[in-house]
């Protein structure tokens, strides 16, 4: 379910000045296909610029996450993990064993919980799900 998010034209959207550091950790961002934490962030931007430091990848997901352009996701694992803000909402399975994320929409899940929540008399504005699991196809 990945997709393509201009992170750089985000931040223009926003008014947010886009420092060449900032440019490197959005590419980063925009083209990772897994949910990178921090340090994972960290490795993938010093590996094309050198002079990045960890603490400028905390002041620009925090930035980035503070203006509506990052999601943190925690996923049971102690780290907080990030995404491109999506317009198209997904959900996420998490393999438990080996940290895997993946995304899906189902929209006869999304109906389900739309009447759920009116059942219970409210309009639902948003959600998140996160599922936990292991495959089915492991030997135990």
């Amino acid at each position: 379910m990945h997709r393509t998010i201009d992170i750089e034209q985000l931040c223009a959207d926003k008014g947010l000045r886009i420092t060449e550091q900032r440019r490197v950790i959005a590419k980063v961002l925009a083209d990772s296909e897994d949910h990178p934490d921090v340090e994972t962030l960290h490795g993938r931007a010093a590996a094309v610029d050198p002079n990045i430091s960890i603490a400028t990848v905390y002041r620009t997901v925090r930035l980035f996450e503070e203006a509506g352009i990052l999601e943190r996701h925690e996923f049971g694992d102690g780290r907080s993990r990030y995404e491109a803000a999506s317009e198209s909402h997904h959900d996420h399975l998490i393999d438990v064993e080996t940290g895997t994320v993946i995304e899906f929409a189902d929209d006869e899940l999304e109906e389900l919980q739309r009447r759920i929540a009116e059942r219970l008399g409210f309009r639902l504005v948003d959600h998140r799900m996160e599922l936990y699991g292991v495959r089915s196809d492991r030997e135990r």
